[in-house]
């Protein structure tokens, strides 16, 4: 059970990661940004599970590369975030 929670916390990391670098990145758009920095915030918090924070983010990541505006390596970066928050399961 403590191999799943270490793998799961990996994992989260990694994704916090991705996510924070393209935050970073001055060639990703503002609105962007913006929505990286509240989706990043809301993977911090304590409210729910790890899985459920997740699931939400990866939610919202699916809304965020629809966006016509962004640059097509910045949605495969965040589709590289998407699939490490997929491996989070309890």
């Amino acid at each position: 059970m403590t191999d799943k929670k270490a793998q799961n916390q990996k994992s989260y990391e990694q994704a916090l990661q991705t996510l924070t670098q393209v935050a970073a990145n001055y060639t990703t758009p503002k609105n962007i940004k913006k929505s990286l920095t509240d989706l990043i915030a809301s993977l911090k918090g304590d409210s729910e599970s790890m899985s459920v924070r997740a699931a939400n983010a990866i939610s919202q990541l699916d809304d965020i590369t629809q966006d016509p505006n962004l640059p097509s390596y910045v949605r495969v970066t965040l589709w590289q975030a998407v699939s490490t928050l997929e491996n989070i399961r309890e």
